[in-house]
């Protein structure tokens, strides 16, 4: 597995244009071989941080090389962020807890 932590800050304004190519996105990516999970927070500070999951390095290079991302990609260069950081990380250890029925 493969873990992307995109951190952003958006310019004033562009609320609405991002959200609707932020949509298109996740329906691209959902739909591609290897996507496993998308999630994505609102700090305090106004930064944007969403975390995104492949099943491979090669499964994640395809959705980064997918023509519709690459085009949105450079867009949020031009008119949607102030700044990003974008961080590729493999898992070291995975640990799981899930409580079986309704009860507490």
């Amino acid at each position: 597995m493969v873990v992307i932590v995109f951190r952003s800050r958006l310019r004033p304004g562009v609320e609405n244009e991002i959200a609707k190519a932020g949509q298109r996105m996740y329906e691209l990516a959902s739909a591609m071989p290897g996507f496993l999970s998308y999630k994505d927070f609102v700090a305090e500070d106004g930064e944007n941080v969403a975390i995104v999951e492949f099943e491979s390095l090669e499964t994640l290079a395809a959705w980064r090389d997918h023509v519709e991302h690459k085009v949105v990609q450079q867009q949020g260069r031009e008119k949607f962020f102030t700044e990003y950081r974008i961080q590729v990380c493999t898992p070291v250890r995975v640990s799981e807890f899930i409580r079986k029925g309704t009860g507490s």
